[in-house]
């Protein structure tokens, strides 16, 4: 495997991960959150994540598995796979409590009510958990956008522009409870910004485990656990924090961008 396609891949993981530290930017920097655009921008990043792995990542990984191991084994395993992605990231947001979970968005103007500020004290004494909370969670997305790009690295230039749309609104739900827990919004930039960094570490370390077993299976049943993954995350993440944030109608017309987009861009570029 040749080291610039590694680096490239790292690149655009570290790229998707760190964009947490603008959502928290964007939570000191307004005053009010334009629920307009970041419902239809969730719905895009939904649309895209969808779209490439139904057309895309999960044909791929079938056409892979087909031809090591045959038409009657291959697509079996491709869907075990593909299913056993959404079983892990099922298993890792069931494991993390609602109230440390980074993925349960909150508003800017969230920052200026006391009770919220009350609720979000209790951080103080789980510093340490709600930060080995918040890198489970974006452990699979670093994996996911760099096993993608390895594969293919105009595809995973998409799936980081999704996930680092996905991880800016998780910056924000990152940044307020940690302010409320410290008082500083240093911390809260800081504690937002090094979460970001779980993703290119997921990256790293799962290419660390998995280097010497690399070939086309494996890559094949990553792949199709990759498009389970960010099914999962679109269903239970993205369509719904787009919805509750008022804006239902922009939500779906958003998802429908995000599709058309990436059926654009796999006709003209992939």
């Amino acid at each position: 495997m040749e080291l610039g396609s590694v680096l490239i891949a790292f690149g655009l993981t570290l790229f998707a991960g760190l964009s947490t530290g603008v959502g928290s930017a964007l939570a000191f920097l307004a005053k009010r959150t334009n629920t307009k655009v970041l419902s239809a921008a969730l719905g895009f990043s939904g649309g895209v994540m969808i779209y490439v792995s139904f057309v895309e990542i999960f044909p791929k990984a079938n056409d892979c598995l087909v031809t090591e191991l045959g038409p009657s084994g291959g697509p079996w395993i491709t869907a075990l796979a593909f299913f056993a992605g959404i079983a892990f990231i099922a298993v890792i947001d069931k494991l993390v409590p609602s109230f440390e979970n980074p993925h349960e968005v909150h508003r800017t103007e969230e920052m200026d009510m006391p009770q919220v500020a009350a609720r979000f004290k209790k951080l103080y004494r789980m510093g340490l958990f709600t930060a080995l909370a918040i890198a489970i969670h974006n452990f699979p997305e670093g994996l996911a956008t760099f096993i993608s790009a390895l594969k293919d690295t105009k595809l995973g230039v998409a799936i980081a522009v999704a996930i680092a749309i996905h991880n800016v609104p998780e910056g924000v739900a990152v940044s307020i409870p940690i302010f409320y827990a410290t008082g500083s919004r240093k911390k809260a930039f800081f504690y937002s910004f090094l979460s970001g960094l779980a993703e290119p570490v997921g990256a790293l370390v799962g290419y660390a485990i998995l280097f010497s077993f690399f070939n086309d299976i494996v890559f094949g049943v990553l792949f199709a656990s990759v498009a389970g993954i960010m099914v999962f995350i679109s269903l239970d993440e993205l369509l719904p924090t787009a919805r509750e944030y008022g804006e239902p109608h922009l939500s779906v017309y958003g998802l429908v961008a995000g599709m058309i987009v990436m059926a654009l861009s796999l006709l003209l570029f992939l």
